[in-house]
């Protein structure tokens, strides 16, 4: 059963494989705009895999003004650019999809949290209407990764809030991949749906954590005083026992093109902060990998998230997916 929220069936339409770049008709019939294909970045990427991920860009800095044009040629380039670099995570495992959306520009996190939310809900208006255009014409029943970005993290999140309380959709979720963003007591008490992950394998829960050099106690993302469930994705703990960069299957560092830059096995360790639940980074210099957004503070590895840690969440993937179609 879907979700109540989930647009009634559409017209029936040829189905258009398109990735990044790609040139395509709209499709006829669109009581979605999701309808036509050339608002998706991935669409039906990967036919033959068991698993669909449905995949949210994150903050890319192109856009004017608070809200990104989705339909904007530089902010689809932008986004494809963010998504290729994670997109080799999921691709050997998961058929793709990931629509273009009216994402928050940067000019909000320079705001107070609750003069953001407005755009935010922009941007997680055309996410979920993208969501439910998904779940009605291409899903099928067919299990589902949530996974993110950053922005694109909170927008899988508010995903979990509108959609997964149904059991039936509990029921198709292999796992939520929220990296970049908090995950807080409040979220999981108000959204019972929202189970932050606790071990290597578990199922329908949040996998989350934002890196920072030990010495940051304070970032828009997990202010001073707050704290965040998160999990350790070396040793897949979620208590403050270190994992040695000799654990660290290979950090990736990725081009906008998805072609490896550069690959280092070994390359860090990690823990868990108790105090504020952030993954703590003491081996990496932060002169080496300044923090990029201009709102993060030196020592924030923040967009480097993924790439730290690329060959271990990439094996994680495989591995939950693994274990959810061996139970179903």
């Amino acid at each position: 059963m879907l979700h109540k929220r989930i647009l009634p069936l559409f017209a029936a339409a040829a189905i258009l494989l398109v990735g990044c770049g790609a040139d395509a008709p709209a499709l006829t019939q669109t009581e979605s705009k999701y309808a036509d294909t050339t608002l998706w970045a991935y669409f039906a990427d990967g036919e033959d895999k068991a698993v669909d991920v449905f995949l949210v860009a994150p903050t890319t800095g192109a856009g004017k003004g608070t809200n990104a044009d989705p339909r904007n040629a530089e902010v689809q380039e932008a986004i494809c650019g963010t998504l290729n670099m994670e997109r080799g995570l999921y691709e050997d495992c998961c058929r793709l999809y990931a629509p273009y959306y009216s994402q928050a520009t940067m000019t909000i996190f320079d705001m107070p949290v609750d003069k953001r939310e407005p755009y935010l809900a922009i941007a997680y208006r055309d996410v979920s209407e993208a969501f439910a255009w998904y779940m009605e014409n291409e899903n099928n029943g067919r299990p589902i990764i949530l996974a993110g970005f950053s922005q694109g993290s909170d927008m899988c999140c508010r995903l979990l809030e509108e959609y997964f309380a149904d059991p039936a959709m509990q029921e198709q979720l292999v796992a939520v991949y929220a990296i970049g963003w908090k995950c807080t007591e409040e979220m999981t008490e108000q959204y019972p749906q929202i189970i932050p992950a606790q071990a290597e394998d578990d199922l329908g829960v949040v996998v989350t954590f934002d890196c920072e050099a030990p010495e940051v106690t304070d970032t828009f993302i997990i202010p001073e005083g707050s704290w965040t469930y998160s999990i350790n994705p070396l040793n897949w703990r979620t208590d403050d026992t270190p994992a040695d960069a000799s654990e660290n299957p290979g950090a990736v560092f990725v081009r906008y093109d998805g072609t490896i830059k550069s690959e280092t096995p070994g390359f860090c360790g990690c823990y868990i902060d108790p105090e504020r639940g952030t993954l703590k980074v003491p081996d990496v210099d932060p002169a080496d990998y300044p923090p990029k957004v201009p709102v993060m503070p030196e020592g924030s590895f923040h967009v480097y998230d993924y790439l730290f840690f690329y060959r271990a969440l990439q094996e994680n993937v495989q591995v939950r997916t693994e274990r959810y179609l061996a139970e179903h």
